[in-house]
């Protein structure tokens, strides 16, 4: 293995089951290895993302068993590699799409799975934009094909996701809808946005004022039964986006149940003969029939959302930066709804 981590001590943290952010633990071990084609990343920043949320509750559609290290995403340096890698690769900054595993000051990852990190990108700032930027990406451009001119409706808005698919939207032309609280309504109207507040307004009806003839895209997250109303908000020729169950975050039961409803209203709405389009968006979708592929996908994807940080079409939106040690605060914080931006975790 080329590079030494012996020195170092690895802390990792472990979600032992269905606790509450206290419950989170804190551990310290040997730094690992890396074997044949893996590098070892000293992580510089990961992240809270909705998946964690849901994970903590149980409520993750393909979660592990319990325990294991959560982490959906992180940005880091090559801090040794194994063999048959470039031993050059060695202090590179990358950022690697996980699942699970990145909550830890040192993670083993193919070296396939690496994505560059461009020169004079800071680590958190590139941290708020893998997991949210490859799926607003990817969403924007693969499934609804949104084109200059065309007017979109993002629920969430001033959300991780969100925030980014309303900036990529606008660099790409479209006219932009967004559900958010009152309080950020200010913040998206000086993006170009037109803001729709959830809680007191009927969307519904507000979206065909202002927009009579439907919309031409709705990426949606809320999932549940306000996912009609998002279907019934398209133009002909549309798409419906649906990424996920916010809807049934604290909700008991099966947390398969609410994507496999998704899954077949999705399926139903597509035999339909009206021109309009939906999708159920999986960001590791043909991973397993074709790995190649999945990330040469993945790669060509996210480097062209860090060309668009790079060139101001999207900024990074950093709510917090936390300890990995104070993951307990960071989650909490995560969770209140109070912030803009995605809460960043540091080594």
């Amino acid at each position: 293995m080329n590079a030494d981590t012996n020195a170092e001590t690895m802390v990792e943290v472990v979600l032992p089951g269905r606790v509450e952010p206290e419950g989170l633990q804190v551990r310290h071990g040997a730094v690992p290895s890396a074997g044949p084609g893996q590098v070892v990343v000293r992580m510089e920043a990961t992240g809270v993302s909705f998946a964690e949320q849901q994970m903590r509750r149980g409520r993750y559609y393909d979660q592990p068993p319990f325990p294991f290290v959560p982490g959906y995403d992180l940005v880091g340096r090559v801090a040794a590699t194994g063999e048959g890698v470039d031993a050059g690769l060695v202090g590179t900054r990358v950022a690697a799409l996980l699942k699970v595993g990145g909550w830890a000051s040192h993670v083993v990852l193919a070296a396939a799975d690496l994505v560059p990190v461009p020169d004079g990108t800071g680590a958190a700032e590139a941290e708020t934009v893998v997991i949210n930027g490859i799926t607003a990406w990817q969403m924007l451009h693969r499934k609804a094909r949104v084109r200059a001119g065309q007017t979109v409706l993002v629920h969430g808005a001033n959300g991780g996701v969100g925030s980014v698919l309303v900036q990529l939207a606008r660099a790409a032309g479209a006219r932009v809808i967004g559900t958010a609280s009152a309080r950020h309504h200010a913040a998206l109207r000086e993006q170009g946005v037109t803001p729709i507040d959830y809680r007191t307004e009927n969307i519904p009806a507000r979206v065909r004022e202002l927009a009579p003839r439907g919309v031409d895209a709705v990426f949606d997250h809320v999932g549940g039964r306000g996912i009609t109303d998002s279907w019934s908000l398209l133009a002909p020729g549309g798409t419906l986006v649906s990424y996920g169950s916010a809807s049934t975050r604290d909700a008991e039961g099966s947390k398969q149940w609410p994507v496999l409803k998704l899954l077949a209203r999705v399926w139903l709405w597509n035999t339909l003969p009206n021109r309009r389009h939906a999708y159920f968006y999986n960001v590791w979708a043909g991973r397993a029939l074709n790995r190649d592929r999945f990330r040469a996908r993945l790669r060509n994807d996210l480097t062209e959302v860090f060309e668009a940080l790079r060139k101001g079409e999207i900024t990074a939106r950093i709510a917090a930066e936390l300890p990995l040690t104070q993951v307990a605060e960071a989650m909490r914080l995560a969770e209140s709804g109070t912030v803009a931006g995605k809460v960043v975790l540091h080594a």
